[in-house]
């Protein structure tokens, strides 16, 4: 037990380490390379921050774990709203941009209910993956269309040398990326592997503990970085990350593992209330920021309620 427990946490760390440098090195490439802003928004940060969930949960599939995929998936929608939107909306209120109101939260309900109706029936399979797949290639092509940020970054030919600058960088950052892509892919074995032997040990479903530590290990740098946002008053991006991770989490995250090894979700507690507390917490958001534009400390309280009292549920189920 003492080994399935240091590999969780070794992989959850390595998972957080690795992940940020992923993401450091693909945007700086990205940008070196002279891509659009609202390519590396949509496309290199979208995937580069779901990069632990979607490694996690397909190796959870290829490992005849669907469940603890699943429960990775939900856990990290649920945590997204319900620990850092309510964590941030406990400190102040966090203002829904008009452009949030009409495109990024109603996706976001729009994909969570997708993904509950594919799963509801404990089976997740390469066509319904492929479907998630198709409609999250739909929506990067929606997201790139509809950006109001269609910036070119400035031709390289200007000053003498910032071609080889420009290459130089870029092969920096490609290793960076690489490395960190790779640590992502360790760090989510180590995790996969210690939270099977864990829930083996504890006499744990797969799905609990993937929804509990696993989802809130993957989930961590998303709400630690909103909540530290809301502190230093800079509300601006909450709402679109944390709306926007959930549906790559739901679309990217599931299509890829229902195509690399669809299966049986063996958790009839995780497909009902689990799923019920993700609907929950998204549908309270959206329906908090149709009221009153912003989720305040009212809404916050509601959604921490929410997580804790469905953690208790999970864990006695």
């Amino acid at each position: 037990m003492t080994w399935a427990l240091l590999a969780l946490l070794a992989g959850l760390v390595l998972l957080v380490v690795a992940g940020d440098h992923f993401v450091a090195g693909a945007s700086r490439l990205a940008t070196a390379l002279r891509m659009r802003p609202a390519v590396i928004g949509a496309v290199v940060l979208g995937f580069g921050t779901s990069a632990p969930e979607m490694v996690v949960s397909a190796l959870a599939s290829i490992n005849d774990n669907p469940a603890l995929g699943v429960g990775n998936i939900v856990g990290s929608n649920v945590a997204n709203l319900s620990l850092g939107l309510g964590l941030a909306a406990l400190l102040m209120p966090i203002p829904f941009s008009n452009i949030a109101l009409r495109r990024d939260v109603p996706w976001s309900v729009a994909t969570a209910a997708v993904f509950a109706v594919l799963v509801m029936d404990d089976y997740l399979s390469r066509l319904e993956g492929g479907l998630l797949a198709a409609l999250m290639a739909i929506t990067l092509v929606w997201l790139i269309r509809t950006s109001r940020d269609d910036e070119r970054l400035p031709d390289a030919g200007g000053a003498p040398g910032t071609t080889a600058r420009d290459a130089g960088a870029a092969w920096r950052n490609l290793v960076r990326a690489v490395l960190g892509l790779c640590g992502v892919i360790l760090g989510a074995q180590l995790a996969v592997e210690g939270a099977i032997a864990l829930a083996k040990h504890w006499n744990l479903s797969g799905g609990f503990i993937g929804f509990s530590i696993v989802a809130l290990g993957t989930s961590l740098p998303e709400v630690a970085t909103v909540v530290a946002a809301a502190r230093k008053g800079h509300t601006e991006l909450i709402v679109g990350n944390l709306f926007g991770s959930n549906v790559f989490n739901s679309l990217a995250v599931g299509g890829a593992m229902g195509l690399v090894g669809a299966g049986a979700i063996d958790d009839p507690s995780l497909t009902g209330l689990g799923i019920g507390a993700m609907m929950a917490v998204v549908l309270l958001a959206y329906l908090g920021a149709l009221v009153g534009k912003r989720a305040g400390r009212i809404d916050g309280v509601a959604l921490l309620a929410i997580y804790v009292a469905t953690m208790i549920l999970l864990g006695t189920s």
